[in-house]
């Protein structure tokens, strides 16, 4: 079974940086996804950026040009690079490694809580 840990949330002032990290433990099997989604307090979680194993990316609108998704294949890690960082970014981020051809997995974090202050 393949665990994600992720790292790297905390309090921040707005405007600054903060990047989350995301280590898987375990071999994952042939390419997928690797995806960070957020949890605001009372809202539907929502998916902030994707990368496919050859590097592909996609964001959400709300963080394209501010945030930017990577990963380290030989380490089976992603990573979020947030930058000018406000209010609204307040969340639970959780990473997520999804494959959808067999053999299929979908993996979740536990999650990690950045709060931005004013």
């Amino acid at each position: 079974q393949v665990q994600l840990v992720e790292s790297g949330g905390g309090l921040v002032q707005a405007g600054v940086s903060l990047r989350l990290s995301c280590a898987a433990s375990g071999r994952l099997v042939g390419t997928n996804v690797m995806a960070w989604y957020r949890q605001a307090p009372g809202k539907q979680r929502e998916l902030v950026a994707t990368i496919t194993s050859d590097g592909n990316t996609n964001y959400a609108d709300s963080v394209k040009g501010r945030f930017t998704i990577s990963r380290d294949n030989v380490k089976t890690t992603v990573y979020l690079q947030m930058n000018s960082l406000n209010l609204e970014d307040t969340a639970v981020y959780y990473c997520n490694v999804k494959r959808r051809s067999f053999p299929k997995y979908d993996y979740w974090g536990q999650g990690t809580q950045v709060t931005v202050s004013s």
